[in-house]
Formats: C-alpha cells, sequence, structure tokens
C-alpha cells in the first residue's frame, strides 16, 4: 500500500445524511418561526459544523441568543433522529473492508459534532474504524489540521503516509492544513467543478476508484 492510513470526512463522503440533517434543521427553525429551507439550501450550508449550519439557515440578523436556541432545539431534534434516512453511500463499506484487508489503518475526522460521528460509525461501520472523531469543546474544527494530527499521533503514522478523503473544499483545506495528500470525492455535498476551483487535484466519483489510488507505490 502506499498509505498506512486512510482518513475519511463523513457527511458526504462516507454516509449520505443530508435528509436527516434538513429535517433536523427544518424541525429546529419551525419551532423557532422561522421559513424551512431547502435540501439543496442545507447541502450547502454543512461542512463547518452545526454551529455554521444554524447560522446559514436561520434569517440574516437573527440575535445570537436565538441562534443558541435554535442550535439546542437541533442537537436535540438530531441526537433522536440522526439515523432515520441516513445510510452508507454504495460502495463504502467494501472499500473500507478492502482497505483494511490490505492492513491500512482507517479513521474519521468530522465536524459534526462528536456525539453523532460515534453513534453513526458504530450504527453503520461498526468496528471499521481505528479512530472516529467529530467537534469537540476546545479543539479547532477543520479545516485547523488540529483532530487530523492527533488522530496521526494517536495511530503512530507519519502523515506523508496518510491520506485524507472528503468531499468539500474544506477537506481539501484540511490535509493541506495537515500537510497531507488527500482524494476528493464527487458524490457528496459539492460538485467535480467545485472542488477543482478549490484546489482538489485528485478527484474520484465511485468509491471503488480510491483503491487503486491508495494502493500506487511511487519511487
Amino acid at each position: 500500500m502506499k498509505y498506512e492510513l486512510a482518513i475519511f470526512d463523513l457527511d458526504g463522503t462516507i454516509l449520505d445524511t443530508l435528509a436527516d440533517l434538513a429535517e433536523s434543521t427544518n424541525y429546529a427553525l419551525t419551532q423557532a418561526g422561522f421559513p424551512k429551507r431547502t435540501m439543496d439550501e442545507v447541502r450547502q450550508f454543512v461542512g463547518n459544523g452545526i454551529r455554521k449550519l444554524i447560522e446559514r439557515a436561520v434569517p440574516a440578523q437573527t440575535p445570537v441568543e436565538v441562534i443558541d436556541q435554535v442550535q439546542q432545539t437541533f442537537n436535540a431534534h438530531y441526537k433522536v433522529h440522526c439515523a432515520d434516512q441516513t445510510r452508507p453511500y454504495d460502495g463504502i463499506m467494501e472499500l473500507l473492508q478492502a482497505l483494511r484487508a490490505a492492513g491500512c489503518k482507517t479513521a474519521v475526522v468530522s465536524n459534526k459534532a462528536d456525539y453523532g460521528v460515534q453513534e453513526l460509525c458504530a450504527r453503520y461501520f461498526p468496528k471499521m474504524f481505528d479512530f472516529a472523531v467529530g467537534e469537540r469543546t476546545g479543539i479547532a474544527k477543520k479545516p485547523a489540521p488540529d483532530s487530523v494530527n492527533e488522530v496521526l499521533r494517536c495511530l503512530q503514522v507519519e502523515r506523508e503516509h496518510a491520506v485524507y478523503i472528503g468531499d468539500s473544499d474544506v477537506d481539501v483545506l484540511t490535509a493541506a492544513n495537515a500537510g497531507m495528500d488527500c482524494i476528493a470525492v464527487s458524490w457528496g455535498f459539492r460538485d467535480v467543478e467545485f472542488l477543482a476551483a478549490h484546489g482538489a487535484e485528485v478527484i474520484v466519483n465511485r468509491p471503488e476508484e480510491i483503491m487503486p489510488i491508495c494502493q500506487l507505490q511511487f519511487a
């Protein structure tokens, strides 16, 4: 294997979480008396953590204390409903199994709240990741490299032997900030043109395209 470790984003990369995110967002908005957002709007809002999702979803000039309440309502709803419609993308489980069978470690680093990361990884990918971490208080979110660096340290892998795999500009920048190779995927929340415009150099359209890239050996 070219890589000893493959670190994955969660939402839009290994799990299609958009429907449940939109449902909880709209529940929280309506509870506050705000209009709902479309699925495509929510798709554009995600990627920078729950706080940014809510700030983008509420009407402009919404007071901070109201945003706080909408976020609390979202969290309470999403904790219960985070897996109602969520599912792994086709081919992801087979990719993870192939990577692990080849001796490659696997991990998840996400801007999703850590409770959601742990719940969804345990539910959909039991024992498939050596490390999984989400947004936590006091730890800088992606594109800061802090959580990626923690994974590298805990799994004792040098960054030149690891690759970050994600579906957004945040993921491309995270890999750059961590000094790691990046594979961008086009089946998630951002399309090929957007990814290329934001610096993605390696873009794949199907999970089965990732394994050959990870197996390539360079002198």
